[in-house]
């Protein structure tokens, strides 16, 4: 019963927590009561032992599920994610895996693990590991079987410590064993910089890809940009927040404060029953009052990211261009609880200079028992909208299947060297190439659309229809099934744009896949186009 009492101090921290300020302690004992009671008569009358931590633990979990998806605990395992999570660094090999489902020789589905991406420069990479290698064995265990997640828990450790690594790469017979250390491995905030050239200005226009706000990304931030002003004489600047889920709003003040005079109010939270609890100002001199600025967003760009670019936009600061934000204005605070767990928990809103509120979803309407809604208003909507392009096409398909990667991996093995990102380009006889790979890979081309048809099919056979109209279906399927020859040449810049990638990232690991990405972007297109109109503007 220790064990049962010990986790309970946990979930009575986190019930606490869902529990108003005028009804600070009687539900929260009464429940805590009947679930202890409960405990204790299964303890003393269930047929079987039970594994009480396992039964706590998916209590905690399935009952923050009813709060909001941002209100974690963490044991004292886990809290290593949550220390990874914030600083953005952790002790392993620098490498991202991929998983597939493959046929052992049984005939059996078991998931196999492969190295997907060594990134430029860290252990895996400097050590000789490739993208395609499939990982076999971590410090002599099998792994095959593991999950993502298990591979990646075997492959991270103490920085220093030695790892064993086998694994077999494409077209040898024989496997091949890496032994190197671990090291602390920190993901670069700043994915990615450099000054485009763009033509009636004056002068280059910066560019910056800022992922994530882990600690001291902003001084990272700051280096970059003054490289491009100080190196590259940038006139104005673009940031890409696409993507960025957010992180430490520290680390937000700091970006803004980049841009705007010292004790600039940036963003406010209020708490329970809206009472205001803290004003975030900025602390510094401005470094770059009067520098054009554009910041790109999309639906995925969140949280501490979306405080930067709304701040940015109500400050009259900056353009936004994209897609509107994903509207995440919660703020959460980190709680120790017992045995060394932390409970990260929905504390407050985020609110703007202006007084909106960035949050989209309102997930006290869960507790009201009524269905969750996103609300139009929420998340951050640009100056100028684009919409999003993404379609299903065999672009879709081949990615999915993994043939863009075993193509690059193959071609990698065949070809020593690549042009550069900037100017590498596929030919028509690669594009054929390509293909004939498929047809050694016997690929199959199913669009979304016949995967319903064949529903569609088997609910007609089922209704009262006649059969003339049945066999009219039953017709369609020869339009349904597509040549994917044809389809890839329909769709050929899409088809050049992510199979170069792939091919590029073999060569000049992320910065180059990045740097080819660019050269198909139409956003980032409209964002330098934005930046000449307004430089034209204001030169009239």
């Amino acid at each position: 019963m220790n064990r049962i009492r010990t986790t309970l101090l946990i979930l009575c921290a986190a019930l606490s927590l869902t529990v108003s300020a005028q009804q600070p302690t009687a539900r929260v004992d009464k429940q805590l009561e009947i679930f202890n009671d409960v405990m204790r008569q299964l303890d003393v009358n269930y047929v079987d032992t039970l594994n009480y931590e396992k039964l706590i633990g998916t209590a905690i979990e399935k009952m923050l599920q009813q709060v909001d998806p941002y209100t974690v605990y963490y044991s004292e395992e886990d809290s290593k994610r949550l220390r990874e999570m914030t600083t953005g660094q952790y002790g392993g090999v620098g490498a991202v895996i991929q998983q597939r489902d493959e046929t052992d020789q049984k005939g059996e589905k078991v998931h196999q693990c492969y190295i997907a991406n060594p990134y430029e420069g860290l252990p895996a990479q400097r050590n000789g590991l490739m993208a395609g290698d499939k990982i076999l064995s971590v410090d002599g265990t099998k792994v095959t079987g593991m999950s993502v997640s298990e591979v990646s828990k075997r492959l991270r450790g103490v920085p220093g410590s030695t790892i064993t690594v086998e694994i077999m790469r494409p077209g040898e017979k024989k496997s091949r064993t890496f032994r190197f250390q671990r090291e602390e491995i920190r993901m670069e905030p700043v994915r990615y910089y450099c000054a485009f050239e763009a033509d009636s200005l004056e002068k280059p226009v910066g560019y910056i890809l800022f992922y994530d706000f882990t600690e001291n990304s902003s001084r990272d931030f700051q280096a970059a940009l003054d490289d491009l002003v100080k190196n590259h004489h940038i006139g104005s600047l673009i940031v890409d927040l696409r993507d960025n889920g957010g992180g430490i709003i520290g680390e937000a003040i700091n970006i803004v404060n980049l841009f705007v005079p010292r004790g600039t109010m940036v963003v406010n939270t209020r708490g329970k029953n809206d009472e205001p609890m803290y004003e975030y100002k900025t602390r510094y001199e401005v470094r770059y009052p009067d520098l054009p600025l554009y910041l790109m967003v999309n639906k995925n760009t969140a949280s501490a990211a979306e405080i930067v670019a709304g701040s940015l936009q109500d400050l009259g600061r900056a353009t936004l261009i994209g897609q509107r934000t994903y509207g995440k204005g919660l703020v959460q605070s980190i709680r120790q609880v017992a045995h060394n767990g932390s409970l990260k928990v929905t504390t407050a809103r985020y609110y703007l200079p202006s007084g909106r509120c960035i949050q989209a979803i309102d997930y006290a309407e869960r507790q009201k028992g009524n269905d969750l809604k996103r609300d139009t208003a929420g998340g951050i909507q640009p100056d100028i909208e684009i919409n999003d392009s993404a379609k299903l096409d065999i672009s879709y398909a081949l990615y999915t299947k993994n043939m863009y990667f075993d193509y690059a991996t193959r071609y990698h093995q065949q070809h020593a060297e690549l042009l550069p990102p900037v100017t590498f380009s596929l030919s028509d006889a690669d594009i054929e190439d390509f293909c004939r790979f498929l047809d050694e890979q016997q690929f199959e081309y199913e669009t979304e659309t016949s995967k319903y048809y064949k529903e569609l099919l088997k609910m007609a056979g089922m209704e009262d229809l006649d059969s003339t109209t049945v066999q009219q279906l039953k017709d369609l399927q020869v339009r349904l099934k597509p040549d994917y020859r044809q389809a890839i040449y329909r769709n050929i810049d899409r088809t050049r744009e992510f199979l170069g990638r792939e091919i590029v990232l073999r060569y000049y690991y992320q910065k180059g896949e990045i740097a080819y990405q660019l050269r198909f972007d139409d956003e980032l297109r409209r964002a330098l186009s934005e930046c000449r109109r307004r430089y034209a503007a204001s030169n009239e």
